[in-house]
């Protein structure tokens, strides 16, 4: 691809010729060059700079919309042409946790049979822990995943932002609240997901700077899976903490609520897992579709 508009795109995405120097690894005064080269060849100014601060002008903004678009059919052409070269016959085992195999990856399972037909997928569902487990255990050559335990033997890729939000039933008094407190969350009844799943443990960590523990929320019920916990939601007056991703029905028929706290926020990442070491041409195919597919850089 062209070199000149690699750059280009990093600087856009960084606001930064220094982060761009180093993401490239070539010297701040070579990213200079190269966008001047270009604003040169376009004959119109791609950045407004001030100071150390640069912002995109129209026209920055605009050549970023296309080269979004170049570097997707790049990634089309890739993969594409990956699957020609190395088609194979063959089963490729993942893993998935709850919210991302019902949630997420359904499109990527149906996208990635279209095109390679003779390879049978066989998805395990379970929670991060379980997931991690069956990798260790060479049950699984890929998982996706909701958290990260830091497993020495498992290397960790960001595949997705996330947000985890306060929901509850749309018919619940808390939706007239104007404001959500930390102690009003002391009061709340809450629904959990089990031990071992990723959604508990980064909930758990969000709630430290409110000095909250799990263990002083009222928790009502732990269930297994985030459909379980919406069901229940619907009838009932408690709230939990879902993915934003799991809710798009729901709130688009008004029947749950996201309830705002304040100066709360819970964002995470969902993380593609590998054993430490070289994957296998099979996974490295399914993962080259992933990313083309979220137009993500993996």
């Amino acid at each position: 691809m062209d070199f000149r508009l690699k750059v280009f795109f990093t600087v856009a995405s960084r606001l930064s010729f220094t982060k761009a120097a180093a993401e490239l690894f070539i010297t701040q005064p070579a990213i200079s060059k190269h966008i001047q080269e270009l604003e040169e060849q376009y004959k119109i100014k791609l950045f407004d700079r001030n100071g150390s601060k640069i912002s995109l002008t129209k026209a920055g903004e605009l050549l970023l919309k296309h080269t979004k678009n170049i570097f997707e059919i790049y990634r089309e052409i890739d993969f594409d042409l990956s699957a020609l070269i190395n088609k194979q016959q063959g089963t490729l085992r993942l893993g998935a946790s709850t919210t991302i195999s019902q949630y997420i990856i359904p499109p990527l399972l149906a996208r990635f049979h279209q095109k390679l037909q003779d390879i049978k997928v066989n998805l395990l569902n379970g929670n991060t822990e379980q997931i991690e487990s069956a990798l260790l255990n060479k049950e699984i050559e890929i998982g996706i995943v909701e958290g990260q335990s830091k497993n020495q033997s498992i290397k960790y890729t960001k595949f997705l932002k996330d947000e985890l939000v306060l929901v509850c039933n749309s018919k619940n008094p808390l939706v007239n609240k104007q404001e959500i407190t930390k102690e009003d969350l002391k009061s709340m009844r809450f629904l959990m997901r089990e031990q071992g799943s990723g959604t508990l443990e980064v909930i758990e960590y969000a709630l430290k700077p409110f000095e909250i523990k799990l263990c002083q929320l009222t928790i009502e019920m732990q269930l297994g899976s985030t459909e379980s916990i919406k069901s229940y939601l619907l009838n009932s007056d408690c709230v939990a903490f879902i993915s934003i991703h799991a809710i798009n029905k729901e709130l688009k028929n008004n029947e749950l609520t996201i309830i705002d706290v304040k100066n709360l926020m819970i964002e995470r990442f969902f993380y593609i897992i590998t054993l430490q070491g070289k994957t296998d041409s099979l996974s490295e195919l399914f993962i080259k579709n992933i990313a083309s597919y979220y137009n993500l850089k993996l």
